[in-house]
């Protein structure tokens, strides 16, 4: 017999929904992990986003093996409307919550835990395309000059600017480069990207300069006697962590007047877009990234698009307007 108000007899609810997802849960997290590879920092989101659609199924009282179409598409507007004290989810995490979402049933499915797929129709909110913010090659030289002296410090700044300029490397990509991934002889580098895919990169002169300078000059100074395989280090020769990362870019992004304008991340943007600029072709760009998908570099082109406007409509002469006190030129003979 079911609970005052609560489930009826004959139920296949035979768990607390949020007791049986708990342990869904568990089982499609270690298949990420395990099988695809995912960083832990997808897992985590998408362990917090089933959390919630556990909370919500609670509250209506539903199985998640008996979640239809419509209680998924319920939940997401629930979200994007907001309840309670919760704002509204902003459409990109929307859309990763629904991603997750059907990721979640497509693994029961192939289980064969179900059978249905209620999230083969469900539709998450199309995400507005925010172009990157780019420095220009004027303003990333500017970066790039402002570490200065010959102290072990403005030496790995200086190596590690370059070497994020030169690779397109994200931030977990940069602090987790081990001294034996680079082989300044040959000019490449190898990253480990998300889940924790590797690729090659070949590294530019400058940046091998600095580089070598800091492996030579900086880093021993640093490290001192210690075991280190991280080839960035902090000022006590540990591993640089993301927060110290953040912390040099936004310092030397100050020192170049380029603070509002710029995270780690914008280097790796301001890579794929001069790289573009520059004749790359997509396929190549893809592999230097790591994108898994195309369309993700594509954003790129967008990007190289919309500079080409600008300049266009700032340098051709028959693509201004006629301001203030303009004339269009006469046909008089």
């Amino acid at each position: 017999m079911g609970e005052a108000g609560g489930v009826p007899p004959g139920s296949t609810q035979l768990l607390r929904p949020s007791t049986e997802l708990a342990r869904l849960t568990l089982d499609f997290l270690a298949y990420l992990e395990l099988e695809r590879g995912l960083s832990r920092n997808t897992l985590e989101a998408y362990r917090s986003d089933l959390l919630q659609f556990g909370e919500f199924l609670d509250r209506r009282r539903l199985n998640v093996m008996d979640a239809r179409h419509g209680d998924l598409a319920a939940f997401l507007s629930e979200l994007a409307a907001g309840a309670g004290e919760r704002p509204p989810v902003a459409a990109a995490t929307l859309a990763r919550k629904a991603a997750c979402l059907r990721s979640f049933y497509r693994h029961l499915r192939r289980e064969e835990m179900i059978e249905h797929d209620p999230t083969a129709e469900l539709r998450g909110p199309r995400k507005t395309q925010r172009l990157p913010r780019v420095l220009s090659r004027e303003e990333v030289a500017s970066l790039l000059s402002e570490p200065k002296g010959t102290e072990p410090l403005p030496l790995r700044d200086r190596a590690l600017l370059e070497v994020m300029y030169a690779c397109g490397l994200r931030a977990s990509e940069a602090i987790g480069l081990q001294a034996s991934d680079v082989d300044l002889d040959e000019g490449m580098l190898r990253a480990r990207g998300k889940g924790s895919k590797e690729r090659v990169i070949p590294v530019g002169r400058q940046a091998v300069a600095a580089l070598r300078t800091y492996e030579q000059r900086g880093r021993p100074a640093l490290v001192g006697y210690k075991v280190q395989t991280q080839l960035f280090v902090n000022h006590r020769g540990g591993a640089l962590t993301r927060q110290g990362l953040y912390k040099i870019v936004q310092g030397h992004a100050r020192g170049a007047g380029l603070e509002q304008k710029m995270s780690p991340h914008t280097l790796r943007h301001s890579f794929a877009t001069h790289l573009l600029a520059g004749g790359c072709d997509l396929r190549s760009l893809q592999e230097m990234l790591g994108h898994a998908d195309l369309a993700t570099t594509q954003l790129y082109t967008h990007l190289s698009a919309e500079r080409l406007k600008d300049v266009y409509f700032r340098a051709h002469p028959r693509a201004k307007s006629p301001g203030a006190g303009q004339l269009l030129p006469s046909h008089e003979e």
